[in-house]
């Protein structure tokens, strides 16, 4: 009696869980829809107000901008930015570059001598370095800000980016021009795409939620976030938000949301393409995932309800739960992934009990939703006006297994957060452009271990469901098979060959 209710309600949750699948999924091809149904019009817009406002520009009547520059420990890549952001094309007396270095290795050094340098040749550049890196990137951020009083916009890079010359000067005029823009963020590239299959599918990954799902939000109206990097926010934008605050591992999208609620629009620039560097050791992926799905629920928890209680639309503030709760998918992949075994097992498959009407439109429903992130990075690959975009679709099923593979670890990013654990601002490790996946210290990955036996796991439960001939739910359980496999090897693979690294 104890094990039927147990399974009754193992069963009521799986389901639950199912629709919570379907409903992320559909969600994708309303973000398609916004895109496709604004492109061409937005873009030709954009186009045409950045000519003309161009066209008659005086240099001297530009504002100050102060480009902030949050460096921790990436020596490998710091030369690299302050020498891009240095020939970006604005008048030097306008343009003020800061470097918030927090280092607490040599890189601090690398920073010192670069800013000499580029001080020597004329630029207005200064290093400000923090011992306590209270509130983190947040806090770096905040300090700049008091030293740059006079600044009215403030342009933000992370150490792996390299803008290219013409960025200030396809960004600010927007602001200038409409004075209710609090932010205008430009488009990741990528520097390291075909360094691996790691670097392509995540590439893919990227470049779906930069081409479609930003621009969807933009162009439709929607509440959107800066990413933290290669973007210019308006300082009463910030201030009106209440400024940088460090209580969320996202400061970027917390910001964000506060900054529109508090009235500000976003801007997404589709043609302001800023390259960056993807990471090549999966370790240091999954952490980047990891403060990403952390940071995004903490963001939900602290902004929804004001959201939800504000005057803003109906569908702002679906797309609002849907956009910062999004990396609930994992949870909900992850317990799919582990309920479906012993629901068969144990005799309480209700499938075979289905008319073939209901059966047929629920494998239709699920069939629909399971292709809907495909058809997402799809759609991004076409559009994303980079040259062997159709060659690159052959990556996709590596996505696909590392978006399943990573869920473990992005399931433990998600249960922090809803349990008010606090954790640090753990940066993501940069090449700088080096060969091969550059060496650093990690921890030994005991998730993989997890991810290891959840995928052995998913192996017997195929194998009891094809036994069962239950094939609706088969394929499902051999991608999470493949994806918690792979990523479970590759994890700890990588961390085999950082043994002796020294970071």
């Amino acid at each position: 009696m104890v094990a039927t209710i147990f399974l009754d309600i193992l069963f009521v949750l799986y389901v639950i869980a199912g629709m919570g699948l379907v409903l992320y999924g559909f969600n994708c091809y309303f973000s398609i829809f916004l895109f496709l149904k604004n492109f061409k019009r937005n873009r030709q817009s954009d186009h045409e107000s950045l000519d003309g406002f161009l066209k008659n520009l005086d240099l001297n009547t530009l504002p100050k901008v102060t480009t902030q520059l949050p460096v921790f420990n990436e020596g490998t890549c710091v030369e690299r930015l302050i020498e891009s952001v240095c020939a970006m094309e604005y008048p030097k007396h306008l343009h003020e570059i800061q470097v918030l270095d927090d280092s607490t290795d040599d890189c601090v050094k690398v920073s010192e001598r670069k800013v000499a340098e580029m001080k020597a040749k004329g630029y207005n550049i200064s290093l400000i370095h923090r011992t306590n890196r209270q509130d983190f990137k947040a806090g770096a951020l905040k300090e700049g800000m008091e030293l740059c009083k006079d600044s009215e916009f403030l342009a933000i890079f992370d150490a792996d980016f390299v803008p290219e010359k013409n960025f200030l000067m396809h960004t600010v005029p927007y602001m200038v021009m409409n004075e209710k823009i609090g932010l205008v963020q430009g488009r990741w590239g990528h520097l390291n795409r075909s360094e691996s299959g790691l670097t392509l599918a995540q590439s893919i990954g990227i470049d779906g939620h930069f081409v479609i799902e930003q621009s969807a939000r933009s162009w439709g109206g929607l509440f959107m976030n800066f990413n933290g990097t290669a973007g210019v926010w308006r300082r009463k934008a910030i201030d009106d938000a209440g400024g940088w605050e460090g209580d969320t591992l996202t400061e970027d999208m917390d910001l964000s949301y506060r900054s529109q609620l508090a009235g500000w629009k976003m801007k997404f620039v589709f043609d302001v393409l800023v390259p960056a560097e993807l990471p090549a050791d999966i370790n240091a992926f999954k952490s980047q995932q990891y403060r990403w799905a952390k940071g995004s629920i903490q963001t939900a928890i602290k902004d929804l309800p004001r959201v939800f209680t504000s005057g803003q639309s109906f569908i702002v503030k679906i797309q609002s739960f849907l956009h910062t709760t999004h990396y609930s998918i994992h949870p909900l992949m992850l317990f799919t992934a582990v309920s479906a075994f012993p629901l068969l097992a144990f005799g309480h498959s209700k499938l075979g009990n289905m008319p073939v009407w209901m059966f047929t439109a629920l494998f239709a429903t699920i069939a629909l939703a399971a292709v809907a992130p495909s058809t997402l990075y799809f759609v991004a690959q076409k559009f994303s006006g980079s040259v062997g975009w159709k060659k690159r679709m052959a990556a996709l099923p590596l996505l696909m297994s590392l978006g399943v593979g990573i869920a473990v670890s992005n399931t433990c990013a998600v249960l922090s957060a809803v349990f008010g654990r606090q954790s640090p601002f753990i940066r993501t490790p940069k090449q700088g452009g080096a060969a091969g996946i550059k060496k650093f210290k990690q921890k030994f990955p005991k998730i993989a271990l997890i991810e290891l036996s959840v995928g052995v796991y998913c192996v017997f439960g195929l194998m009891q469901y094809i036994d069962a001939r239950v094939y609706l739910i088969g394929p499902f359980l051999a991608l999470y098979a493949v994806g918690f496999l792979a990523v479970g090897v590759l994890s700890m693979l990588h961390f085999i060959g950082n043994l002796n690294g020294e970071g």
